[in-house]
């Protein structure tokens, strides 16, 4: 038997059945006509971002990142939220700019940049995290030719590696930034160059739950931007610090001190060098602002026996929920939170592998789960669905095609 993941809190059951926003998940399925379908509360989404205002200092600013989440319902309700949106391609752009959305109040960080795109995001105002020294040449030759000022900050690689994320987007060799000895003399070149100066964006890694962990990165992030900007001779009129919080996925996480990262940040605040006194500061989240609040919900089409084990064979799978699989970065797979939504407040009684429908063996959602009894109808729900299932899955795969998607 294998243990599943800790089920977010804020779910509970209704008449037998899970319920998602105080209504049970069959009537969802109802409403939307088919399954899988993803679901995501409003409320809890609403009361993430609150609880973050409530945690951090007064003065941080939040954004979203829009690539653990672009259901278009879901980012209109998010982008009335926070302070700002980031994107990472032309195609974020569209999605955030049919939203409604300013482009004063979007960033673009991502390496390889189309030149189309980057003539988009100058003609919108968007903010250019430039990722290489060529970038900024080819944004201010756009900018030019289009007789606009464009707004360029700097995407640093950091000389620092940050501890306990579980993905590393900084320190050493990488495709992302400028290499943080090369910064200096790129501010410099692209202020003299007329650009909107805005300044440094440094994202150091994903996923993290151990608090000191992050309070010592958020720490040499300041330090470091501090150091690039009095190389440069000049202030820094903006700082995105990155995020990287992270949320509880397996067996043994626990969620991350929010309370305890924001005192020690407010602490950092008030002593702040001259170069980031006036500065904006801000911190970008996706996954910890959505993620919890999202589940996927798919309904079982056979059940069978094989060699003594039983499978739940659902008409979802990795196609729409790639990482619930174990195939988004993880090297040893665990379950994900798992439950049978039809009988969510039932005892487990047996010992169950959930997978999916497609014809591979990497295609499991839950390997050796303890579950209530489940018959073919029933519907099974992977929690932490609302970031990183549809927006990075293969949808495609086997003509399969996407899930339905909701907010509620």
């Amino acid at each position: 038997m294998k243990p599943l993941g800790p089920i977010p809190a804020g779910f509970e059951a209704l008449h037998g059945e899970l319920a998602i926003s105080g209504r049970k998940v069959s009537s969802l399925v109802e409403d939307a006509g088919r399954t899988p379908l993803f679901v995501f509360s409003k409320g809890m989404i609403a009361e993430r971002i609150a609880s973050l205002r409530a945690a951090m200092p007064e003065r941080l600013k939040i954004n979203y990142a829009i690539k653990a989440n672009s259901f278009a319902p879901l980012l209109k309700h998010v982008a009335g939220l926070v302070d700002g949106l980031d994107i990472a391609s032309g195609g974020e752009l569209a999605m955030v700019q049919a939203a409604g959305v300013s482009g004063e109040r979007v960033s673009f960080a991502g390496p390889g940049k189309r030149d189309e795109e980057l003539e988009a995001a100058i003609a919108a105002g968007v903010t250019l995290n430039l990722e290489s020294e060529n970038e900024a040449r080819r944004a201010l030759a756009i900018a030019e030719r289009l007789g606009k000022t464009p707004r360029l900050a700097i995407r640093v690689n950091p000389d620092f590696e940050p501890k306990g994320s579980g993905m590393k987007m900084g320190g050493g060799a990488k495709p992302f930034g400028v290499d943080a000895e090369r910064v200096p003399a790129l501010m410099r070149e692209i202020v003299d160059a007329g650009c909107e100066w805005r300044g440094l964006h440094i994202f150091t890694g994903s996923q993290a739950l151990d608090a000191d962990a992050l309070i010592e990165t958020q720490a040499n992030t300041l330090g470091l931007a501090h150091r690039m900007a009095s190389e440069a001779g000049m202030s820094l009129p903006k700082l995105n610090m990155g995020g990287g919080f992270g949320i509880p996925y397996f067996n043994g996480d626990t969620q991350l001190d929010i309370e305890k990262v924001g005192t020690a940040l407010g602490e950092r605040f008030e002593t702040l060098p001259d170069t980031l006194a006036d500065a904006e500061l801000f911190i970008e989240l996706g996954r910890y602002i959505v993620g919890e609040a999202g589940v996927y919900l798919t309904r079982i089409i056979d059940r069978k026996e094989s060699h003594g084990e039983t499978y739940l064979v659902t008409d979802g799978g990795l196609h729409h929920q790639l990482a619930a699989s174990g195939n988004f970065g993880t090297v040893v797979r665990r379950n994900y939170p798992l439950a049978i939504a039809s009988h969510f407040d039932a005892e487990p009684v047996e010992v169950a592998n959930v997978v999916g429908c497609l014809c591979t063996p990497l295609d499991r959602l839950a390997d050796k789960a303890h579950l209530p009894r489940a018959e073919v109808g029933d519907i099974v729900a992977v929690f932490c669905a609302g970031a990183y299932g549809a927006s990075a899955s293969p949808s495609a795969f086997l003509g399969q095609g996407p899930a339905e998607e909701m907010l509620v």
